[in-house]
């Protein structure tokens, strides 16, 4: 795997995006609300997507953090199922990807 730093740097990239983005969406959540009902509704509806993108940007943390993590231990670039390589293809698509094709699919 030699590309790893380039993969880091990706990683690090989209780390610090969703940081941001978090922060925004806990700034909006916690902005205060109109007390005209129907406006309300409609602040409430924005804040369950809100809700929802901020739970799938910390999913997302969570896979980069890991995938991080496999880049200190040396193992990045490896499937955590079956030890295969994963291919630069995958990584290119998916840089935090902790499995190959193959077990992706199987799981």
């Amino acid at each position: 795997m030699k590309d790893v730093a380039k993969f880091k740097g990706i990683l690090l990239k989209r780390l610090a995006e969703l940081d941001t983005r978090l922060h925004e969406i806990e700034d909006e959540l916690e902005a205060p609300h109109s007390k005209d009902w129907e406006e309300l509704a409609t602040e409430r509806e924005g804040d369950e997507v809100l809700e929802s993108l901020g739970n799938a940007g910390q999913e997302e943390i969570r896979a980069i953090r890991a995938a991080l993590q496999r880049i200190r231990e040396g193992e990045y670039g490896y499937c955590v199922k079956c030890g295969e390589e994963i291919s630069q293809e995958r990584l290119s698509v998916l840089p935090a990807a902790p499995l190959c094709k193959t077990c992706a699919s199987a799981a």
